[in-house]
Order: structure tokens, then C-alpha cells, then sequence
């Protein structure tokens, strides 16, 4: 057990540790800059997604919209409350600045990955769709290169569906007992038979029970935000020259100044929007799209909402409020965000936070069960292994809910997040001509005037596509 222990610390430390995180960083100025700056050039048209106008009429079908909030829903979680106040507290405010930019970048690497998660996606039996990294690369990269899809798709299963939810029913449980004092294993019980009726329900069930949690939870938390920000206002310029001022080393918040600064905020923004890691790709191949650049677009939206938006919510709540001492390193994440709360608006504020933490909890818990569902079918199409997966995710759920220490069984996690990460990142880079070629597309289709933009099929007859997966090419 040591040796397993000792392998999974040492692929950890070549992932995380130094190589990951300037990789992705490298990738996203790269795709930022080849594909012209899209996520820009293209910003105004992520909102269309969000008007009820722009939804298609087959309510069988999981829509753009559906798939954004499933994959914001896992983006968002505890991170983006605990986490950003870890980076401000160990980086000092100069973090957020830093999480920003690893955000704009990587909406750009976000693009890329679910374009190539659409064009590659698969017709199912029930009338969905699927696909993801193991499907791109099964696909896109030809059957050569199948074992590195089924590496992915273990990782991705292994990590993802177990771990990182042992870790957020955990996170549930312990925020319920610690606010309100409800024992472990009733809140383990409980989620565990939620979770169960949404995950037996499939990708529809899973995307219309996201269609209406995420907006109730973003909301809700970004009015709190913008509430202590409008008590404040007269404060928010200083708090912004502050954080540019400890990004660039002028003033400095904690030992370590602008190097702290920039490390925390880059892997904040790289953990919370998940850009790059190919995660978020499973979600988007589900939605029924006319062309695969929509949903790329689509998606970048998600990195922008998860960090710049609802991360520097967190921040500002922190920065704003007494509770925020600098240099002050020993301070739990949670803590600090719950005492700057209490600041703004009084005692009562925490147990919102705790609402606030289930919600993001929960939401997190469903996509990553998705994300296992995406990667068996990788592995097999058999029905009773996808069963026998429902019930282990239920008894995942329970269990880390219910023991205080079972989360520590699960840290092969982000070692394995890190090597699923490398795989994809390998992937996209030898798929990104085929990413581009659809942009050309989409970019064409504009200037002649088409609103919204229509894959043709027979211009990609010598990609393996699933033909069935879009609508019949528009007659000439």
C-alpha cells in the first residue's frame, strides 16, 4: 500500500506539481492566439444561449443551454467559496487578478475541447448523444491511438465519479452538521437517495434538474455579492488597486509577493474552470447543436461565469469585509469566507453559506456521476455495467458522506486528474486543425450573412463522423 501511495505522490508531483500547470497556461495563450482571439470576438453571441428563443422545439433533446448549466454545475463548487479564499489568503488579493487572466485564456481551451467534443459525438439508442476525450481521440486520432482513450476514460471514471465525489458528499455532510447538526449518516442517506433518483433518470433527467438548480445557486449567490458590494461601494476602488497592485509586486499582501500571487491565482482558476482538463467536453457533446462551434462558444461561457464571475463574487466578499487580514496564512478557507459573510449582513449569513455549499455540493456530485456514465461507455455499452455503476456512485455518495475519514481512501484523485489532463491536452493539440477548420467554417458561414451557422457534413466526409449525430446538409 505504501508503494501504491508512493506512486500515485510521485505522479502527482510530475503533474500538478510542476509540468501541468504552465502547460495549460502555454496552451491557452497558444489557442488564444491562433484562433484569433475568439473567446472575444465572439462574446456577445455566448449570452444568445441563455433566451428561451434560441431553444430548439424537440424537448427529447438536451439543449445548449441544459448542457451549460450541467457543466457549470460542476465547474461551480466548494472551491469556488473555500478555494478562493485559500489562494487570497496564501497569494494575498493579487490572486484574483491572476485568476482572471488563467479565465480568459482558457475559455479559448475550453472552445477548442468541446468543438472537438461535438463534431466527434456519437448517436445513442435512447436518441441522445455522447462523446468527450475518449471519443476524439478514438475518432479523431484513429484506432492506433485507442488505448489512450481508454486510459482517459479510466482515469476519468476513477477520478472524477469516485474521488472528487467522496469528496463533495463529504463537503455536504460536514457542512450540514457543522451549521445545523444533523448527524453524518443522515445526510448521507439523504443524498444518497437523491442522487440516486437523478442518476437512474440519465442525461435528461440530470440536465433538467440542472436547468433549474444552477441558475437558482448562481443567482442567489452573486445577489449576496453584489449586495455587500453596493453596502461597500465606496471601498471597491481600493480593493481593485489593491489587487493589481500585489499582482505586479508593487504592494505586497504575503511572503512571496507577485511569485505567490501568481501561483495560487493560476491554479485557483486552472481547478475551479476546469479548462483544459477535458471534463467539461462530455457535457457538451450531450447538446444538440447545428454546428459544433455553437457549443464551443457555448462552453467558453462557463469558464467565464465559474471564475470570472462567481469566484471573484467570493473574492470581493472577502477583500471588502474586516474579516480579511493580510499576511494572516493560518485562516481555513471556509472560515474566512463564512466570517466576511457574517460581517456584511450578521449570525443569519451563515446559514445561507450553508445553503450555498449543499447546492454546490449536490450539482457537483450529478456531473461528475455523468462524467463515469460518459467514460463506461467508452469502456463497454453493456447495460448491466452501467447499472452496477449507479449503484457504486450511490454507495460512493453515502459513504462519503457518512465517514469523516472515508475521503482519505480516495487520493489517487487529482494524480489521476493531472494524467487524464496531459492526455487530453496531447489530444486537442493533434486535433486542433480539425478545431480550426470548423472555425473557418463558422467564421464564413457569419459573413454570409447566416445567423446560425449549419454544419455540412459533406464538406467532413473524410472525418469519422457520426452523419446521423446532425441534421441532413441543407440542399443547395
Amino acid at each position: 500500500m505504501s508503494f501504491v501511495t508512493q506512486l500515485f505522490s510521485t505522479l502527482e508531483n510530475l503533474t500538478w506539481g510542476w509540468a501541468l500547470i504552465p502547460i495549460l497556461v502555454v496552451f491557452g495563450i497558444f489557442m488564444t492566439a491562433l484562433t484569433g482571439f475568439v473567446q472575444f470576438r465572439y462574446f456577445f453571441r455566448m449570452f444568445r444561449v441563455l433566451a428561451p428563443k434560441n431553444e430548439h422545439a424537440d424537448p427529447n433533446q438536451i439543449s445548449a443551454r441544459q448542457a451549460l448549466f450541467v457543466s457549470l454545475g460542476g465547474r461551480v463548487g466548494g472551491g469556488n467559496i473555500a478555494g478562493v479564499a485559500v489562494a487570497i489568503t496564501l497569494g494575498g488579493p493579487g490572486a484574483v487578478f491572476w485568476m482572471w487572466a488563467i479565465a480568459l485564456i482558457g475559455m479559448a481551451t475550453s472552445l477548442v475541447e468541446c468543438t472537438l467534443a461535438q463534431v466527434y459525438k456519437r448517436s445513442t439508442a435512447d436518441g441522445t448523444y455522447r462523446g468527450g476525450p475518449a471519443s476524439y481521440i478514438r475518432h479523431g486520432l484513429g484506432p492506433h491511438y485507442r488505448w489512450l482513450g481508454v486510459l482517459y476514460a479510466v482515469c476519468l471514471m476513477a477520478s472524477f465519479a469516485f474521488g472528487f465525489n467522496a469528496f463533495q458528499s463529504n463537503t455536504f455532510a460536514g457542512a450540514v452538521n457543522n451549521s445545523l447538526g444533523v448527524d453524518r449518516i443522515w445526510s448521507g442517506v439523504f443524498l444518497a437517495v437523491v442522487t440516486g433518483f437523478i442518476v437512474y433518470g440519465g442525461i435528461r433527467r440530470i440536465a433538467k434538474v440542472s436547468d433549474i438548480l444552477i441558475p437558482i445557486m448562481a443567482l442567489s449567490y452573486m445577489a449576496m455579492a453584489l449586495l455587500a458590494m453596493v453596502i461597500n461601494v465606496a471601498e471597491i476602488p481600493r480593493v481593485l488597486a489593491m489587487i493589481v497592485s500585489n499582482a505586479f509586486g508593487i504592494e505586497e499582501a504575503v511572503g512571496g509577493g507577485m511569485g505567490a500571487a501568481i501561483a495560487q491565482g493560476l491554479r485557483r482558476g486552472l481547478f475551479s474552470n476546469e479548462a483544459g482538463l477535458g471534463s467539461a467536453p462530455n457535457v457538451a457533446a450531450t447538446a444538440y447543436v447545428k454546428h459544433p462551434i455553437s457549443q464551443g462558444i457555448t462552453q467558453s461561457l462557463s469558464v467565464f461565469l465559474d471564475t470570472i464571475v462567481i469566484c471573484s463574487c467570493t473574492a470581493f466578499v472577502i477583500l471588502l469585509s474586516p474579516a480579511y487580514v493580510p499576511g494572516a496564512t493560518d485562516v481555513d478557507g471556509i472560515v474566512l469566507t463564512q466570517q466576511a459573510l457574517t460581517s456584511h449582513f450578521g449570525a443569519w449569513s451563515q446559514y445561507y453559506l450553508t445553503f450555498a455549499i449543499l447546492l454546490f455540493a449536490f450539482s457537483s456530485i450529478i456531473y461528475n456521476y455523468y462524467l463515469g456514465e460518459a467514460a463506461l461507455t467508452e469502456l463497454t455499452g453493456k447495460p448491466m455495467a452501467l447499472h452496477a455503476l449507479r449503484v457504486a456512485i450511490v454507495v460512493v455518495v453515502f459513504l462519503g458522506a457518512s465517514a469523516p475519514g472515508a475521503t482519505s481512501v480516495f487520493f489517487f484523485s487529482d494524480p489521476l486528474m493531472g494524467l487524464l489532463a496531459l492526455v487530453n491536452l496531447m489530444a486537442i493539440l493533434m486535433l486542433f486543425p480539425v478545431a480550426m477548420r470548423l472555425l473557418q467554417d463558422y467564421r464564413a458561414q457569419l459573413a454570409a450573412g447566416i445567423e446560425r451557422p449549419v454544419l455540412d457534413t459533406r464538406q467532413y466526409a473524410d472525418l469519422d463522423l457520426d452523419t446521423s449525430a446532425w441534421d441532413a446538409p441543407p440542399t443547395k
